[in-house]
């Protein structure tokens, strides 16, 4: 194993800027990939996976043996309590965004909803994705990295 020993090139200060929900969903929307955390076995888990977000709603693709299948099969009303993030940070900066929704999920049972499903979103993983979730977020925030030098007004 091969480590990279480059220096990583010194960044000035960052300034977090606190996003409303509507900007935050925006940008979330922007993206195709986040990571999902949910339960399992009592502990946190934490996926990488791709996502569509479709009228405010965040909808992944899942295969039969996915714990997140099991889960929200096993769930009943309101789902279950999922968190899920996704971002936009440039390495060498340090600028960009983060966002995370927190909601409920369910397993999307109407085979006209999952037949679009499967239409609109192609996962990037080589597995059958029979199945659908759909995450509800009541709580969405984020923050906007920017250079805190940028922020400052010149002196005169």
């Amino acid at each position: 194993m091969r480590l990279d020993n480059t220096q990583p090139v010194p960044v000035g200060p960052r300034r977090s800027i606190e996003l409303d929900s509507h900007e935050a969903l925006r940008l979330l929307g922007s993206v195709s990939v986040g990571r999902i955390v949910f339960t399992r076995h009592a502990l946190p888990t934490i996926r990488p996976v791709n996502h569509v977000l479709d009228d405010g709603d965040i909808v992944i693709r899942t295969h039969e043996g996915a714990a997140l299948t099991s889960r929200t099969r096993e769930s009943v009303s309101p789902g279950v309590v999922v968190a899920y993030e996704a971002d936009t940070i440039d390495p060498d900066t340090h600028l960009g965004w983060s966002v995370v929704a927190t909601g409920f999920a369910h397993l999307v049972t109407d085979p006209r909803e999952l037949a679009r499903y499967q239409r609109l979103l192609h996962p990037w993983v080589q597995q059958t994705m029979d199945y659908a979730v759909r995450i509800r977020p009541d709580l969405v925030t984020g923050i906007r990295l920017t250079d805190a030098d940028a922020s400052r007004s010149p002196r005169g």
